[in-house]
């Protein structure tokens, strides 16, 4: 099935998407989440930076369920695009105990202990719960993640939003992010292989014996006789074949 979209409003969003989408009119429209599958453990989404975004954090599933909630979220970005000078915030520059990082939100210091790293159109990243980090103004990218929306955020901007610092803090990795971003080249590459979910960039389908978000980046893709192409998301459930027309895309499963 092609999964629903659903334009969600961000301050930090924008008035105008790309041609594919058909947003409502006048909004500030900061992602695109896609549902309609029912309760599902992973979520595929567009999102669209005019402005940057908070400086935030999400829990682990243990942390999560001490709170009261069903899991956490882990996740991965493939930029699609990207203006010039547009950046990713991903951990710390150094090591910070707990007090540090609480009294550098208070006061917004927190901005320049980010490492902020420049990003470009088909860049990759897989960033687990407890990073804390932050996408700049600038930026079109595909999130995978867990299906959770618990956000806590640390700073933002002077925007009159609530800060969760007590979980924010009590959650955080107040350290550097040690993986590198990776750049996608044509061939296939498996990106993220668990603990809770698998990612491919691929022309071929893969992950035939698994329910699959099937996201085409290029081309056009059909399956059940439902064809989708770039801005759309199907949800293709185990041993369904799908056609590939001088498609490549991003096929993901739980692990």
């Amino acid at each position: 099935m092609k999964l629903e979209r659903r334009y969600v409003e961000k301050p930090w969003g924008r008035t105008q998407l790309p041609p594919m989408f058909d947003a409502p009119p006048g909004k500030r429209i900061g992602e695109v989440w896609f549902t309609g599958g029912g309760e599902l453990p992973l979520l595929a989404k567009y999102i669209f930076t005019g402005e940057r975004l908070s400086i935030q954090v999400h829990p682990d599933d243990a942390q999560a369920r001490a709170r009261g909630l069903a899991q956490g979220k882990s996740e991965c970005w493939h930029i699609l695009d990207a203006e010039p000078g547009a950046v990713l915030g991903l951990g710390l520059t150094r090591e910070v105990n707990k007090d540090e990082l609480r009294q550098a939100a208070l006061d917004g210091s927190i901005e320049q202990l980010m490492d902020w790293r420049p990003v470009a159109a088909g860049d990759f990243i897989f960033v687990p719960a407890g990073t804390i980090h932050a996408i700049g103004a600038g930026i079109s990218l595909l999130e995978f993640q867990q299906n959770s929306d618990v956000t806590y955020r640390l700073y933002d901007y002077g925007r009159p939003r609530e800060l969760h610092l007590d979980d924010g803090v009590a959650v955080a990795d107040p350290e550097p992010f040690g993986a590198q971003i990776q750049h996608l080249s044509d061939s296939e590459n498996v990106l993220v292989n668990g603990p809770h979910f698998r990612l491919a960039c691929a022309i071929h389908d893969m992950f035939e014996d698994k329910q699959r978000w099937v996201m085409p980046l290029s081309g056009a893709v059909r399956a059940t006789g439902v064809a989708a192409a770039a801005g759309d998301c199907l949800l293709i459930e185990a041993g369904e074949q799908i056609e590939a027309e001088d498609a490549r895309l991003l096929i993901g499963t739980t692990a």
